[in-house]
């Protein structure tokens, strides 16, 4: 993980919100360890939101309607699931800590979940951070085959729609650059964050 680490004693939410403004976002080593570090990347992944590719064949599956998209329904839910250890994924990042604060930022109207249901059932979803015109994504679940990349389209989708700018994904995996994610440097970075953030806070 190329970058700056640094730890805190004490992040707040009014913290967390001006660390995300200036480039920085925390993490833990693992879901046990009760402390978090700030991260900064020196490649910064990005989704840009015009260049953002859907397959055929995902296109083609997001018709057949699989399942109920809804948003900012079941953050906590959303939370609790990305944090769950799953067998491509044995352990996480996401400790007490970061669910107790996204939480809080939850309900300030910071930060936001797009959720994949079956019926009554949460199968897939994706949360993040809004502050002004960027959206910062923090981690993605999936119980269904493509139940978190469809959320990823309608995610953007809704960015689109409601004139976003941004769209952070943090680092970059094959999986999102298959939708377009590309890594830029931090310099050229600052620059996409402070355009965004010059934009009054958009409502999600």
């Amino acid at each position: 993980m190329a970058g700056r680490r640094s730890r805190h004693p004490e992040i707040t939410p009014d913290l967390l919100l001006r660390a995300y403004s200036i480039g920085l976002f925390p993490m833990a080593d693992s879901a046990d360890d009760p402390e978090l570090f700030w991260v900064e990347p020196d490649m910064r992944g990005v989704i840009p939101l015009d260049e953002f590719h859907v397959s055929r064949s995902l296109a083609k599956t997001i018709r057949k309607k699989p399942f109920d998209i809804r948003f900012d329904t079941a953050f906590d839910a959303v939370l609790a699931s990305c944090a769950a250890a799953a067998p491509d994924r044995p352990s996480t990042w996401i400790n007490a800590k970061i669910r107790s604060l996204y939480g809080t930022l939850h309900r300030m109207g910071h930060a936001h979940s797009v959720e994949a249901w079956e019926g009554e059932n949460l199968v897939g979803g994706l949360y993040g951070v809004s502050l002004g015109a960027a959206f910062f994504g923090e981690s993605m679940f999936s119980r269904r085959t493509d139940a978190s990349k469809i959320c990823l389209v309608y995610l953007v989708e809704r960015l689109k729609a409601r004139g976003f700018r941004l769209l952070d994904t943090q680092f970059t995996t094959e999986h999102l650059k298959s939708f377009g994610a590309i890594d830029v440097p931090k310099i050229e970075y600052e620059d996409m964050l402070a355009n965004a953030l010059a934009s009054p806070h958009l409502p999600f």
